[in-house]
């Protein structure tokens, strides 16, 4: 090859590389994670397959390293595995799949289908529906009480909690809230549940011993109070509330507001990494808030867009990786992967 013909070529091969890095810069300002105010940093995007329509809830078996995430508009519940980055599997005709909690010890997901208004029983192992259960007339949000072996579910425009005997998987009682109904949360510590009754702007908490309201508690500051996670050890309970994207702290010794917080539009979504003390609030608007829960007190790191949409989060106490299902990146469903980043750019062990 000539002199001149080499000098040509590298110029081309320049001009290429020009370009790739053009475009890869470019689209890293267009990417929220590249540019998040938060201490985290991207792992990963995979492909959920399907259509690129609304994700919403998704529950985490830490054992087997499964992800379940309600793809709603698909009508689908689809099955993660976290180790292998892959989609193992997808449950269909479980229409518009809203909630999805997974019981680890009895090897089982339940999905509020809110098409059907039913809860759909799935075998954790076969990804096979095993049962269907009436569930109100807008089943939403999932909680396991595991002493009485029974599923609370959220009724949320009929203004009840479904209760379902896990082991025969028939609905054995609803109990009247007396308003539209947020999501629903056990709390270890006190065996209760607790449920969120936005229109009224309380937390009903629950005996499922006997089925009955043992207490309504107040919460002055709240509108839609919807978003709810208990962190038992701590004695607090977060509420995430989308009407004036505000986050309520509850003392559950006092029941008394201990403190509030500005997050993201339209928060939906709470999950809780107890080995690094982080809570995380996701919104309707992409943004996440977190926040460090320690000794009892809450104190906020900050916002940051993470995506699109990205209202739903799970956190893997072990890896300290949270998942954010996107309906549509790039013009497919996405799980975005992230992972905290520590001073310096490093992640923490």
């Amino acid at each position: 090859m000539r002199l001149s013909d080499r000098w040509l070529v590298a110029v081309k091969s320049f001009g290429v590389l020009a370009l790739n890095l053009s475009a890869l810069l470019a689209q890293g300002a267009e990417d929220p994670a590249a540019n998040s105010a938060l201490p985290l940093r991207l792992v990963a995007d995979i492909s959920l397959g399907g259509h690129a329509t609304r994700l919403d809830y998704e529950s985490y078996d830490a054992g087997r390293q499964l992800l379940f995430i309600a793809h709603l508009g698909d009508s689908t519940v689809i099955a993660f595995d976290t180790r292998r980055s892959q989609v193992v599997g997808r449950i269909p005709e479980i229409a518009s799949a809203h909630g999805v909690l997974v019981i680890p010890e009895i090897s089982r997901v339940y999905a509020s289908a809110t098409g059907s208004n039913e809860i759909v029983a799935i075998d954790e192992t076969t990804l096979k529906i095993v049962a269907r259960i009436p569930g109100g007339r807008y089943p939403d949000g999932m909680a396991y009480a595991p002493d009485a072996h029974k599923l609370y579910v959220s009724d949320e425009t009929g203004e009840t909690e479904t209760v379902i005997d896990v082991r025969s998987n028939t609905r054995i009682a609803t109990i009247p809230l007396g308003g539209e109904v947020g999501n629903t949360q056990y709390d270890s510590g006190s065996r209760h549940i607790f449920v969120n009754v936005q229109s009224q702007r309380q937390l009903v908490e629950i005996d499922p011993t006997t089925d009955q309201i043992v207490g309504r508690v107040e919460l002055p500051g709240a509108e839609g109070n919807h978003g709810l996670l208990i962190e038992p050890q701590q004695r607090l309970a977060f509420i995430a509330c989308e009407g004036n994207d505000k986050l309520l702290v509850l003392d559950l010794r006092t029941m008394g507001i201990q403190s509030s917080f500005d997050v993201g539009k339209d928060p939906d979504v709470l999950a809780y990494d107890p080995g690094l003390h982080q809570l995380y609030v996701a919104g309707e608007a992409g943004i996440v808030s977190m926040f460090n829960v320690e000794a009892g007190k809450v104190s906020k790191i900050g916002d940051g867009h993470i995506g699109p949409n990205a209202h739903v989060v799970a956190v893997d106490g072990a890896t300290h990786r949270s998942y954010y299902p996107l309906k549509n990146l790039r013009g497919q469903p996405t799980l975005r992967v992230m992972e905290p980043r520590g001073p310096g750019g490093m992640t923490p062990p």
